[in-house]
């Protein structure tokens, strides 16, 4: 007879997260003692956000625990709810899901993910990684234990794009367990005022309700999905929100941004200066984890060799190295002398006396953004002298695909079921938050000069 033991993790936002003396979280325990999750605690959450708060050093470790805790208390909601049509076999996939869901990601992990992009390497991406880490590590090994096919259901749900039922919601949706668990972690690490939400409350009032499903616009039936009581409606909007205002003040700060595409240099040159046979150059021995997994990016077994205390322990050896750009570009890193930043918007703002709408500034914005990229390209060697940082970020995401209910959030007002964005005057009226951008040397006054000038050019381009 199997015995099993309860373990616990003291955790600053969810205080002591339990694992149950059971099956199925022993076998999860056992996970979190795998070379592949243990990984993660030299995996910071936020990246380079220390450079801008302090505090922000926690790690995709414990997020990756407080997502478990998260949704195994959105589990419970829809076990309650479902009773005797509850799927206890696709709840656990979903669960193990949450916990697993961040295995594959790299050294500072989304910027790891653009060097990949840039350099054409597909298995860069943090979901391929994942999905291979879940089937074929010793962290496969684990989830085994819970039924052979069981890793290769949990890689599955993690690599569908959207949710496709109300379990893997929980995984992957506008109302999921990461998001639940990172707003409330990252506001209490970096310390910001911003994002607060009434979890108890969202909890108190979580419902499952059935939503119309439709396929080519034709009605395909109904699907269960977790919905919030009337009750809830201002916590919802506050909800949205929250993780709205998190990206202009948190994720998409200037100085993180800066940090980010000098690390992307950084690494891209490396790859380069390793293709050409250059490895004395970098300062770095052959027996590096970087080195030996830049002559090799398939290989599982160097990947997991990566991770952020490897790159800030190899900075000081490449500010050595006789590759003279990439000492450049590892000592501005290690000592955060950030390329600086340029608000193309605010720069419209700045040398125009016309209020432009919108879709004006857009307009001008593009023309200067593909004038300044055409500028660098003719004019940079090997490093740009000007880049070009450009994102977007809803408040609210709607969606048209097969998942889209699922992938909503919908209030529950008597028998009928409303997506909040009809339901809500504040969420309708939010505009989508536009990052436009233009990182320098500050000591190059030609490419700060471009800037200005470019600017100015599309402007004058827009009032004719």
């Amino acid at each position: 007879m199997n015995s099993y033991k309860q373990q616990r993790v003291r955790d600053p936002l969810h205080d002591l997260v339990e694992f149950r003396a059971n099956e199925f979280e022993d076998a999860l325990w056992q996970v979190i003692q795998s070379r592949p999750f243990q990984r993660l605690r030299r995996v910071k959450q936020l990246g380079f956000s220390e450079l801008v708060y302090p505090g922000a050093t926690h790690t995709r470790f414990i997020h990756s625990i407080g997502v478990f805790h998260t949704a195994r208390e959105l589990m419970a909601h829809i076990e309650s709810e479902l009773t005797s049509q509850f799927k206890e076999r696709r709840a656990q996939t979903a669960l193990a899901a949450a916990l697993v869901h961040d295995v594959g990601h790299g050294p500072f992990s989304h910027s790891f993910e653009t060097v990949g992009k840039r350099l054409k390497l597909p298995n860069l991406k943090h979901e391929a990684i994942s999905a291979k880490i879940i089937r074929d590590s010793e962290l496969s090994d684990s989830l085994a234990l819970l039924g052979g096919g069981f890793p290769s259901d949990v890689a599955d749900l993690i690599a569908v794009d959207g949710p496709t039922d109300v379990y893997s919601s929980v995984v992957s949706s506008q109302f999921d367990a990461d998001r639940l668990d990172y707003m409330r972690r990252d506001k209490l690490m970096t310390g910001t005022q911003h994002s607060e939400i009434d979890f108890t409350w969202l909890m108190a009032n979580l419902r499952v309700g059935k939503v119309k499903q439709a396929v080519d616009e034709d009605l395909v039936g109904e699907v269960e999905t977790l919905v919030l009581d009337s009750k809830a409606h201002f916590a919802a909007e506050t909800y949205v929100l929250g993780l709205f205002q998190l990206y202009p003040t948190v994720y998409f700060h200037k100085a993180t941004r800066s940090a980010e595409k000098i690390f992307t240099e950084l690494l891209v040159r490396l790859f380069h200066v390793v293709g050409n046979s250059g490895i004395p150059k970098t300062g770095l021995n052959s027996n590096h984890p970087l080195i030996k997994f830049i002559k090799k990016p398939d290989d599982l077994d160097l990947f997991l060799d990566l991770d952020d205390t490897v790159i800030w322990g190899a900075l000081s050896q490449m500010v050595s190295c006789k590759d003279k750009i990439l000492s450049k570009l590892a000592k501005r890193l290690r000592d955060r002398d950030l390329w600086k930043s340029a608000d193309l918007r605010d720069y419209v703002r700045k040398q125009s006396e016309t209020s432009f709408d919108t879709a004006a500034t857009d307009r001008i914005v593009i023309r200067a953004q593909d004038e300044i990229n055409e500028w660098s390209e003719t004019n940079s060697n090997e490093v740009p002298r000007i880049i070009i940082d450009a994102a977007n970020r809803p408040p609210y995401k709607v969606t048209e695909a097969s998942s889209g209910p699922l992938n909503q959030i919908f209030i529950k007002e008597g028998e009928t079921l409303r997506n909040l964005r009809d339901t809500s005057e504040v969420v309708r009226a939010a505009s989508v938050f536009k990052l436009n951008r233009a990182y320098f040397d500050d000591s190059d006054t030609v490419a700060k000069k471009k800037i200005t000038d470019a600017i100015r050019s599309a402007i004058q381009e827009e009032e004719k």
